[in-house]
């Protein structure tokens, strides 16, 4: 079964059928790079102070996300980037986030290595 929930596979495909494959799998590169640093920028980010910053990171890698067509991991951004929690519930999110992300990371390559 191919699994591909956390995808706009719509978007991508158009992607793939007006930019080429190749550019496509170097947007996927290139986000796997960046959303680690968006990551980590929202993981340095959680306390309270740092509120503004907070939501400056999530809608960064909101972005992101969204333009390279990781459904659910826009979602997951559209929830928590204005939360206003502890500093654990936002630990907790960016455990998901990051798990999220890992997720859409493997099934749009598995879905790229598969797409013509």
């Amino acid at each position: 079964m191919n699994n591909t929930a956390h995808l706009d596979l719509d978007l991508l495909q158009g992607y793939i059928d007006n930019l080429g494959k190749a550019v496509v799998e170097q947007m996927l590169q290139l986000y796997i790079s960046q959303s680690a640093i968006y990551i980590d920028d929202i993981r340095g980010n959680v306390s309270e102070e740092k509120q503004k910053l907070w939501q400056e990171s999530c809608h960064k890698m909101k972005g992101a996300a969204g333009s390279v067509g990781l459904l659910l991991v826009h979602k997951k951004l559209v929830a928590i980037e204005k939360i206003v929690e502890s500093e654990s519930v936002k630990q907790e999110h960016i455990i998901e986030l990051d798990e999220l992300n890992t997720q859409a990371n493997t099934e749009f390559s598995e879905w790229l290595s598969k797409a013509y």
